[in-house]
């Protein structure tokens, strides 16, 4: 069961439909199935479960007749809120970001993004550990001593702080490959192509490129791993095109604090080229995540040029073509 609760007067508010349409796409992506879906616009956040009273009640009636076995909510919950939720409705409670990283676990290929997505999960976790632990709640210590509970909830503290700082480290060397592996690189123009997930990208540089082998599959998060391809731009000149993870709306910040290291690839580019999904029905939403996210890796000031992909799926090509044109006067369409 897909629960959202945006606050009332928001953007958010606006798009509750879209949002949960998407969130249903990553629940999909997840292997989970939606049986029912739930939402309200709440003047304020209730700090104990984020939504109020009478609606826990009418979610946990909904799930127990759809059958659920787990809701998740499409905005990020404190761990407190997760802790309560959980005893109020008595099943498994996600949220957002929770969903995304397990994505990211089941589809990380390479050691370096195993790396990555483990990282973000630990960060994640280490502050919802409680949660884990409410099932040895009954079991209490005497005056003076501590339940076994206790003493087991520090341990796995101290084991995932350690783990953290490993991870940490790992990755550290593989930034260091990396710069190491750009220096060594003929000159040669940079390109990187970003976007928000399921755009298209990995579809632009098998276009761009020729090459067959890399993989396209209209899901969501479908590349994890940066691609790189050489493609030729005529005239005898060449250009060095990078494909990166897509970004998508509330993208747990963990996980783009530890995909730093495979981003630094659209730090380092000369060019961006931002894909857009031209038929997506919030395209200029999902444009100002992606540029969102850019800003927060310092690379907003980088020359951007966007592709509007997926042109053939736009209803009415010639309108929207010349509105691109009014905002965006250097765009490329692509189908």
């Amino acid at each position: 069961m897909l629960v959202a609760a945006p606050r009332k007067g928001s953007k958010e508010a606006s798009h509750i439909v879209e949002h949960l349409e998407e969130l249903t796409r990553l629940v999909d992506t997840a292997g989970a199935e939606v049986v029912d879906r739930i939402s309200q616009q709440v003047v304020a956040p209730n700090s104990a479960t984020l939504i109020g009273e009478g609606k826990v009640e009418e979610v946990r009636m909904a799930a127990e007749a759809g059958g659920a076995t787990l809701v998740i909510f499409d905005e990020e919950l404190s761990p407190v809120q997760g802790a309560n939720l959980e005893r109020e409705l008595k099943v498994r409670v996600m949220d957002r970001a929770e969903v995304i990283l397990d994505i990211f676990s089941t589809r990380a290929r390479t050691h370096e993004a195993k790396l990555q997505v483990e990282l973000a999960q630990l960060e994640y976790l280490l502050p919802r550990l409680t949660r884990m632990w409410t099932h040895l709640s009954r079991i209490r210590g005497g005056i003076g001593l501590r339940g076994p509970g206790e003493t087991q909830l520090e341990t796995d503290r101290r084991m995932i702080r350690r783990r953290i700082q490993l991870l940490k480290a790992k990755l550290k060397d593989v930034e260091r490959h990396r710069e190491n592996l750009r220096a060594g690189r003929d000159a040669m123009l940079s390109v990187s192509l970003v976007g928000y997930t399921n755009a298209g990208k990995s579809s632009i540089l098998r276009m761009l490129s020729g090459a067959h082998d890399i993989r396209v599959e209209d899901r969501l998060f479908a590349t994890l791993d940066t691609l790189t391809r050489e493609v030729e731009l005529g005239d005898g000149a060449r250009a060095r095109v990078t494909d990166t993870v897509g970004f998508i709306r509330k993208l747990p910040h963990h996980l783009v604090a530890s995909f730093r290291a495979t981003l630094e690839e659209v730090r380092d580019a000369d060019v961006l080229l931002h894909v857009v999904d031209a038929s997506h029905p919030d395209w200029e939403g999902q444009m100002r995540v992606v540029e969102k996210v850019l800003a927060e890796l310092g690379v907003a000031d980088r020359p951007t040029i966007p592709v509007f992909n997926k042109m053939d799926a736009v209803l009415d090509a010639a309108a929207f073509t010349a509105r691109v044109r009014e905002l965006h006067p250097d765009a490329v369409m692509a189908t």
